[in-house]
């Protein structure tokens, strides 16, 4: 039998979180909660539903409150650690799904996804979209190709945490741990998941929480798939040049000659960011 943790990080969580402590102790051999500088009664509350409660004086955000929990898992041997949000949006019923595929030996993480099975109809319109660039941007930078990468509800083997470094403390860890799993070569599968809308979720803007984890992802990008960061940009870059261009010679408007200039100034730049991208993605390639 394997040794099931569950981590719960939570801030402000004390509406929501007795009851996923109760569900997910029927799967698991511990439940801990990482309550990460919360000003409510979450400590207090995940104390008398019998979790085990690790604490942040101050709020440092949900990578910090992973690393947390992945330490203690590591330091008390669990072979299994499941990562699910608090706010009662996912199902501990799921559990056992999320973590067959590292039970049977067929996986060392395991993404729940929302969409694997098709389009969720219930998720808003406006979440949909953001989590259609995120998907995207992560997919590019990461090199897999997964349906659902800002999940919460995850499972990890013992053998996959050595590998993750739990960096930015905040959002963008659920891109992070992607991108870090496929450049260590680690076995990735998804699996059905529900989720629940109705209920309360983060005080974050989730414009602003979207732009900074895109943000991390580009970074990244940079870095581990230069191609794709610099020849996306400069293939962006060069259409507006062109457009620039063409608008100057579709309004017959070539005495304006430093518009036209202009244009062509800064399809140069996109072309010099194409080469760029080349340049990088070749030496990466001589250094693997």
């Amino acid at each position: 039998m394997s040794k099931v943790a569950v981590l719960l990080p939570a801030y402000n969580e004390e509406v929501s979180i007795a009851s996923m402590i109760i569900l997910s102790s029927q799967y698991a051999d511990e439940v801990i909660v990482i309550d990460d500088g919360s000003s409510d009664r979450t400590k207090l509350v995940s104390q008398q539903a019998n979790a085990t409660v690790l604490s942040h004086e101050t709020n440092k955000g949900k990578g910090a409150a992973l690393k947390t929990g992945f330490e203690y898992a590591k330091k008390n041997n669990f072979d299994i650690v499941v990562t699910i949000d608090a706010d009662g949006q996912h199902n501990p019923a799921e559990i056992p799904d999320v973590i067959k595929p590292i039970v049977e030996g067929n996986a060392d993480i395991v993404n729940g996804s929302r969409y694997l099975n098709g389009q969720d109809t219930d998720t808003p319109i406006y979440r949909r979209v953001g989590q259609t660039v995120l998907d995207s941007a992560t997919n590019i930078a990461s090199g897999v190709k997964l349906t659902d990468t800002q999940s919460g509800f995850r499972a990890f083997s013992a053998y996959s945490i050595d590998h993750f470094n739990f960096d930015p403390d905040g959002f963008g860890i659920e891109s992070d741990m992607i991108i870090e799993s496929a450049k260590n070569n680690l076995t990735i599968a998804e699996v059905q998941i529900t989720v629940r809308y109705d209920v309360y979720t983060t005080t974050d803007n989730p414009i602003t929480q979207g732009l900074s984890v895109l943000m991390r992802i580009f970074e990244i990008m940079r870095f581990n798939r230069p191609l794709y960061f610099y020849g996306i940009g400069g293939a962006i870059v060069i259409f507006i040049g062109l457009l620039i261009s063409l608008t100057v010679y579709l309004s017959s408007a070539m005495s304006n000659i430093y518009l036209l200039a202009l244009g062509l100034c800064v399809v140069i730049m996109g072309v010099i960011l194409v080469f760029m991208g080349l340049i990088s993605d070749t030496v990466s390639y001589l250094k693997k």
